[in-house]
């Protein structure tokens, strides 16, 4: 463990010991799973040998590229955990509000030539049964899930594999949910973190508090293993975060520019870009809450997006992707957390011994 300076608290080495049983990690830190493309195997190497613990994004991957991203992370020789998204029930989706939505965004499409499909996608198209039959034939040190719980009986199952199993939570009572179906750990994701919320109701706004006091309402109520995350944006967050109780901190934003990334370009350059942002929620690009950086997209569409998670997401997929490739800011989701402008370039290694000195 880093050394660090100042007044420890009494329970520190307890604390300590929970993140080594929780994480089999050198050090608290997590370097929080990024879909979509930030997350790679290099900087879940670099992370690794930082003394972190990696996640491998499992969401938006197909079967086929799941089974090859996880041979490349095993290939590694670190320990690394494995996040999944569960699957909803798909039936939040108003057929009305989305052809609205979707007439509305037809002429940001054209501008690339594209038209959107108004089929919308519902249900699991995220593979879940795929992904953990893959896990529980070959299991991983930690598995965890966002947007919601699914059976306890596929909590157990990974538990049995051998597994332990982290619940993304947001409220108290979420966190008394994911307790009593038998997880190991938690997530507490607060309102300041970037990229999806992990809330389990889409339709309920995040809670405007600090990720710290949210950490201290779920332990005091689950009296599980915490994992803080969401305003990780340098050590003295880490600190504020581990004497609210937290064992581990994650950390997103703060790795978007690092060399190893797989941020895109566009997104890369928005982070510096004094023309955009602060941060806002918004459920404009995916009909889910998600934290991202203020731009033309969501100044127009949020106060008509409708819920419909993941009918939403693909629906605006095809035009995000065009807007990426063509550097156009406006027009693509720029997922960050409220700390973005302390996001560094370079080798990810310095970000996590950094936020180590706050441990």
């Amino acid at each position: 463990m880093a050394e660090t300076t100042g007044t420890h608290r009494s329970d520190q080495p307890q604390t300590d010991r929970a993140a080594a049983g929780l994480l089999d990690t050198d050090l608290p830190i997590v370097a929080a799973p990024m879909a979509g493309g930030p997350g790679t195997a290099d900087l879940a190497r670099a992370v690794g040998a930082a003394g972190g613990f990696p996640f491998l994004a499992g969401g938006y991957l197909t079967p086929e590229a799941f089974a090859e991203a996880l041979g490349s992370y095993r290939r590694l020789g670190t320990p690394f955990g494995v996040n999944l998204f569960v699957p909803g029930t798909g039936d939040d989706v108003d057929p009305g509000a989305f052809a609205a939505y979707a007439a509305r965004l037809a002429p940001e499409a054209e501008r690339y030539g594209l038209t959107l499909d108004l089929e919308p996608v519902i249900g699991d198209v995220d593979a879940w049964p795929d992904k953990l039959a893959q896990l529980l034939a070959d299991p991983v040190p930690v598995v965890s899930l966002t947007f919601g719980l699914p059976a306890t009986e596929d909590i157990a199952e990974l538990r049995r594999a051998g597994s332990r199993v982290l619940a993304t939570v947001t409220t108290p009572r979420e966190a008394l949910g994911a307790r009593d179906a038998g997880v190991d750990g938690l997530v507490v994701q607060g309102p300041a973190a970037g990229g999806h919320s992990g809330t389990w109701d889409p339709a309920r706004p995040p809670t405007k508090i600090a990720t710290a006091d949210l950490v201290r309402e779920v332990v005091a109520a689950a009296g599980l293993p915490v994992i803080a995350a969401g305003g990780v944006d340098g050590a003295a967050a880490v600190r504020g975060l581990r004497d609210a109780g937290a064992v581990a901190v994650a950390v997103g934003t703060l790795l978007l520019r690092t060399d190893e990334a797989g941020t895109s370009r566009t997104h890369r350059d928005a982070l510096t870009d004094p023309a955009l942002g602060p941060t806002v929620i918004t459920r404009a690009f995916t009909g889910r809450p998600a934290r991202g950086l203020r731009n033309a997209f969501t100044e127009r569409f949020e106060a008509d997006a409708p819920l419909g998670y993941p009918a939403i997401h693909h629906l605006t997929r095809p035009l995000r992707r065009a807007a990426a490739d063509a550097g156009d800011p406006d027009r693509v989701h720029l997922w960050a957390g409220t700390g973005y402008r302390n996001a560094p370039p370079g080798p990810a290694a310095d970000v996590i011994r950094a936020l180590a000195r706050g441990w």
